[in-house]
């Protein structure tokens, strides 16, 4: 594939324009051969919603989360994916396309920020689903929603996992390429994180120095964003201010490991 460029070498009109055909061609890959094509990035978080939802409202005796469930739930299985997914992503960043990133002019970040990029229009593309669930809760639920103007901190619950995800990504990415163990490694981390994080509970579902220690896992803080415009009892300054922190501290500390293992990693592509 050869990548156009448009402006002079390393400026970002031209870093922009790489990225945004570089995500394009992933989006473009992973539906030329489906049928339903978009629909995917609808269906898995609506099966997997499903399945939780069944679990624990119909099987168990919730104790977590607040109705509806249902709605509840999603709002923060829906970032989860776009994160589990991203991440994922990550362990092959260079070695996929190890050519291409050998031989391109553009910053090498831009094989981490592609991804975050494709996998968020994906996330971006599966929010009907969520607004499907608040209008039949609004409509037909036992137990309706109470929008508030905690729906404007949606936006800032995507900046900063976009944040968080740089972050992640140049770091994952060269280390993955260095030490190939890693990919593996990241896939059981990943599994741990989900019932670590506030997907199926919130922050408030925990005891008292679970709950604190929690605040200090980034998506603890995100996914409450993403949760306060629906349930306003998920507001708390301190789990909020801790994620965003950790966040640009991730980041921070991402943009300094990327630029010390940039060249040898290119030694070992």
């Amino acid at each position: 594939m050869m990548i156009a460029t448009v402006g002079a070498p390393g400026s970002p009109r031209r870093y922009l324009h790489s990225l945004w055909l570089l995500s394009a061609r992933d989006l473009r890959v992973r539906y030329a051969t489906s049928a339903l094509g978009y629909l995917w990035s609808v269906l898995d978080p609506l099966v997997m919603s499903a399945i939780y939802w069944f679990v624990f409202t119909q099987i168990f005796q919730r104790t977590v989360g607040h109705e509806p469930y249902i709605v509840f739930l999603i709002t923060a299985l829906l970032p989860w994916v776009w994160f589990n997914a991203a991440v994922s992503d990550f362990t092959k960043a260079f070695s996929k396309d190890a050519r291409l990133v050998r031989s391109t002019a553009i910053p090498r970040s831009i094989w981490v920020n592609r991804i975050v990029l494709s996998k968020g229009i994906e996330f971006l593309c599966s929010l009907p689903v969520l607004g499907l669930f608040v209008v039949i809760a609004q409509v037909g639920g036992s137990t309706p929603l109470h929008l508030n103007w905690g729906l404007l901190w949606f936006p800032v619950a995507v900046l900063l996992q976009t944040v968080l995800l740089v972050g992640l990504g140049l770091l994952v990415a060269p280390l993955c390429v260095l030490f190939t163990d890693l990919e593996r490694t990241t896939r059981l981390i990943l599994r741990a994180l989900f019932y670590a994080s506030p997907v199926i509970y919130g922050v408030s579902d925990l005891p008292g120095a679970f709950e604190t220690l929690a605040a200090f896992n980034p998506l603890a803080g995100i996914f409450a964003l993403y949760r306060v415009g629906f349930f306003p009892e998920e507001w708390d300054p301190w789990v909020v201010g801790i994620g965003a922190v950790m966040s640009l501290v991730i980041l921070a500390l991402g943009l300094w490991g990327f630029r010390s293992l940039e060249r040898p990693v290119l030694k070992e592509l």
